[in-house]
């Protein structure tokens, strides 16, 4: 319900995944007989878990591990993996840096200029491993990455910038045309990132094929901070997954959402998707993967922009291998291992044999769900209560 903050200034009260809990169904089924399957375009994952576009996170190597073990991890083709020959040894740089000249290591870093060719080398060295490829990228390279991404094989192209709006208003460059980049590339085009209903009818109007839900959520993003934007992950999930049942109803054709960002448990993960969210992508929980080409630190997309970083790099260690992480058995007592677990017995205990299923789930204003009961993790600070 609208209120007010002041004379004729009406808000509306949004929420976040701390606030709210899932009620449990009148029916429960095995957590192994559910579909956790996703659809991006032709691309079917066997599992809706998506690994960021940051170079801490996603290097080549990574995606063929994500891909083996049912997900999809996204290259980030403005980053180290397009700029350098040897990203590993670039990435073992910023790790290395201390706390305050990390921002100035890595902006300086991000100077070197693309070479296209190691766009393509990229692209085949993930299809060499046998697995689905994405790649991502700001509006501003779309038109140039996207050709090179599609001949050598890419199956999935994300374009990514800080708000994402089919109506982009400018007199010094010429705005990127989402519906005419859709129509050119022959693979699916997912565009990111917003939270409104508005906006997500529109791009999905101009043709995309997966939308990306969240400003400023991340765990290494600061945009909130810096520039004040940003709506909560669980109302932003509800308002974009109503758009996009609006434009399935209209034209007959599903385009799934992802929440991104601000998850960085299982019980997130899972209240994502009784959101509206057909999958989710997360980034500091696969940086913490032995896998991961950060060696345990991750940075925004946005940090390396030369006026006005929006993102820091944070440390969040090495807690385990990315199987770990998806299917456990869990080394921690958080919930940032065995997600794919969780998600498969949160729908079993609310009753969802579909992801679809999932999102009917009854939901809850939760604000205790935290903290009841949950004294002694909170004196001891390990489980629910961990800081």
């Amino acid at each position: 319900m609208p209120v007010f903050i002041g004379r004729d200034r009406e808000v509306r009260r949004c929420y976040g995944f701390d606030e709210i809990a899932l009620v449990p169904g009148t029916l429960t089924i095995n957590p192994e007989e559910v579909d956790t399957s996703l659809a991006i375009g032709k691309v079917k994952l066997s599992i809706p878990f998506i690994a960021s576009a940051m170079d801490g996170v996603v290097d080549a190597k990574f995606a063929v591990a994500m891909g083996k073990l049912g997900g999809l991890a996204v290259l980030n083709l403005d980053g180290i993996n397009s700029r350098y020959e040897k990203p590993r040894d670039v990435l073992a740089k910023i790790a290395a840096a201390p706390p305050s000249e990390a921002t100035r290591l890595v902006q300086e870093l991000y100077r070197e200029p693309f070479k296209e060719a190691l766009i393509a080398k990229r692209v085949k060295e993930i299809k060499a491993g046998g697995v689905k490829c994405a790649v991502s990228c700001i509006p501003q390279n779309a038109d140039r990455f996207g050709p090179i991404a599609e001949k050598a094989g890419c199956d999935v192209f994300f374009v990514q910038s800080t708000v994402a709006t089919v109506r982009h208003k400018a007199t010094r460059y010429k705005p990127f045309d989402i519906a005419k980049f859709c129509r050119k590339l022959r693979i699916p085009v997912v565009v990111g990132n917003v939270v409104t209903y508005d906006v997500t009818l529109e791009l999905m109007e101009a043709g995309v094929s997966g939308v990306l839900v969240g400003v400023g959520p991340g765990a290494a993003c600061t945009t909130r901070g810096v520039l004040g934007l940003g709506v909560p992950q669980v109302t932003a999930t509800v308002d974009c997954a109503a758009a996009r049942d609006t434009f399935y109803k209209r034209t007959g054709r599903y385009v799934p959402i992802m929440t991104d960002g601000g998850m960085s448990t299982g019980g997130d993960i899972c209240k994502a998707i009784a959101c509206g969210s057909d999958g989710v992508m997360v980034g500091s929980a696969f940086a913490r993967a032995k896998e991961a080409p950060g060696l345990g630190f991750h940075w925004g997309m946005a940090t390396p922009h030369s006026n006005l970083p929006r993102g820091t790099r944070i440390h969040v260690g090495i807690t385990g291998t990315l199987e770990e992480i998806l299917y456990g058995p869990s080394r921690t007592d958080d919930g940032s291992h065995n997600l794919v677990t969780a998600l498969k017995t949160c729908m079993g205990s609310v009753g969802a044999s579909t992801i679809r299923e999932m999102q009917m789930t009854e939901i809850i204003i939760a604000p205790s769900i935290r903290t009841e009961g949950k004294i002694f993790q909170k004196a001891q600070n390990i489980g629910m209560a961990k800081s």
